[in-house]
């Protein structure tokens, strides 16, 4: 019977290291997307700004 029950905490714990790993990898996933997401506006508001910057000197 006490076998039987340390086997179980075993699986329960196991069980939870895994999800607990899955977590962590989602969480890491997400971050990178924010990350490359972030990067992108920055890098559109540098276009914008050049393109807004050509176009006053064509003005002056």
């Amino acid at each position: 019977m006490m076998m039987m029950m340390i086997m179980m905490m075993m699986m329960m714990m196991m069980i939870m290291m895994m999800m607990m790993m899955m977590m962590m990898m989602m969480m890491m996933i997400m971050m990178m997307i924010m990350m490359m997401m972030i990067m992108m506006m920055m890098m559109m508001m540098i276009m914008m700004m050049m393109i807004m910057i050509d176009d006053d000197d064509y003005g002056g």
